[in-house]
C-alpha cells in the first residue's frame, strides 16, 4: 500500500482509526474476501462518521482514486447478497 487514506481533520481520532479500518476492510474485499456481516457492520459505523451521501461519495472516490478499490461497489454487493463471504474479482 503505497497510498494515503481519505481523512477529514475534523474527525476525532476514533473516527480516523474507524474511517481507515472500514478502507482496509473493503482492500480485504478484493485481496482475500470478508464476511458480509463484518463488512456491513463497520460500514454502519463509516455512515455514522460521514452521514452525508455527498461527503461519502467524495471520500470513497478518493479512495478509489489512489487505490483502484471501489467501495460504493463492495457495499452494493454486500447489500444485495445473502453469501457468507463478499469477494470482488
Amino acid at each position: 500500500m503505497d497510498y494515503q487514506y481519505p481523512i477529514s481533520l475534523d474527525w476525532s481520532t476514533e473516527e480516523i482509526v474507524d474511517v481507515i479500518k472500514f478502507f482496509e476492510c473493503i482492500e480485504k474485499v478484493y485481496e482475500k474476501g470478508i464476511e458480509r456481516n463484518e463488512l456491513l457492520t463497520v460500514y454502519r459505523r463509516f455512515k455514522e462518521i460521514v452521514p452525508s451521501k455527498a461527503e461519502e461519495k467524495t471520500i470513497c472516490n478518493e479512495f478509489e482514486e489512489v487505490s483502484g478499490y471501489s467501495s460504493y461497489k463492495v457495499i452494493k454487493k454486500a447489500k444485495d447478497s445473502k453469501e457468507h463471504t463478499i469477494r470482488m474479482s
